[in-house]
């Protein structure tokens, strides 16, 4: 069995991976784009994200754990071989880019992003009312780790919550109603705050189009921070700059890096990120990833279901009984 991990690992956690079974071998690899399609072919197990293209050599994977919640690239027909089950790190990010995107709504909601405008002018100028959470309507779109995490902070601080998800599931308690995608369009007419973590699927391509930013409240807030794909920015700059829409914060754009000309970046009242609120910003996101990968390698030599196992067809992972009570 040879494990190769592609993520950083101090000698605390590769005493923790390394425990799962002594008798491996395992090589650590502290520059990815170093890797060629010889590298990876050796390997049973390979933690992180590796070029797609490099895999297509390798017969042997056996299971290829993502650093990411994302699948994008992993899910085409042919980059892995069928004796490979791809996981994602779904329940890592949740904490950290939960609470940024809390950070950026109240962040318009307050108008501190003008303020701030203001401080670097060294002006006392009052930009008038703002808006609260209390009381308000958010609507989250895609009810996975991420969304889910936003959907609680938002209803303890008052505000009445709709998730969308796919499938059917029974409703939390910290959603006023669960609704599937189908209800997409009325639900938008009642929300004051709109969340998209979705993946890049054929299905959620330009899902926010001109059409959908026209349907919400005047005045709304718009957030994303699943894949750029998802939003038609040309669209979204429109409804911004008509005044349509209070306001969106965009951490995720397409393509990225966002290209300095566009006209996106001096829009009214949008906060832009670089794909900046997952990553290994938050330590304890870094240590989640880690404790996913240890648990799913030991799950894997151990014959159990494996956590986060991503369904090839639709590049969402696969909410098994097992998966759902985790």
């Amino acid at each position: 069995m040879k494990v190769l991990c592609l993520i950083p690992m101090d000698s605390d956690h590769r005493r923790l991976l390394e425990s799962v079974d002594p008798s491996a071998e395992y090589e650590y690899v502290t520059d990815p784009k170093s890797l060629d399609a010889e590298s990876l072919s050796g390997a049973d197990v390979v933690i992180g994200n590796p070029d797609p293209a490099l895999l297509k050599e390798n017969h042997r994977l056996r299971l290829l754990q993502l650093q990411s919640a994302g699948t994008d690239g992993y899910t085409k027909e042919g980059v892995l071989p069928d004796s490979c089950t791809l996981c994602n790190a779904s329940g890592a990010y949740g904490l950290a880019i939960s609470e940024h995107m809390l950070a950026a709504v109240l962040m318009l909601m307050k108008k501190l992003h003008l303020y701030y405008e203001e401080q670097e002018k060294h002006a006392w100028v009052d930009h008038g009312s703002v808006t609260s959470i209390w009381n308000s309507r958010t609507l989250v779109v895609g009810l996975g780790d991420i969304g889910g995490e936003f959907a609680k902070r938002m209803h303890a601080l008052g505000s009445r919550v709709t998730g969308i998800r796919r499938t059917v599931q029974e409703k939390p308690d910290y959603l006023e109603k669960l609704v599937q995608m189908d209800a997409l369009d009325e639900e938008l007419k009642e929300a004051d705050i709109v969340a998209a973590s979705l993946p890049s699927t054929k299905e959620t391509l330009h899902l926010f189009n001109r059409e959908r930013f026209a349907r919400m409240k005047q005045g709304a807030i718009f957030v994303n921070v699943g894949r750029g794909t998802a939003v038609d920015q040309e669209a979204l700059y429109e409804a911004l700059e008509s005044g349509h829409l209070g306001g969106a914060a965009l951490d995720v754009t397409d393509p990225e890096p966002l290209p300095p000309e566009h006209p996106l970046w001096t829009a009214k009242n949008v906060i832009i990120t670089p794909h900046i609120s997952g990553w290994f910003h938050l330590r304890e996101t870094y240590e989640r990833i880690v404790r996913i990968a240890v648990e799913n390698y030991r799950r894997l030599l151990s014959g159990e279901e494996l956590m986060n196992r991503v369904d090839f067809s639709t590049g969402y992972r696969v909410l098994s009984a097992r998966s759902r009570e985790e």
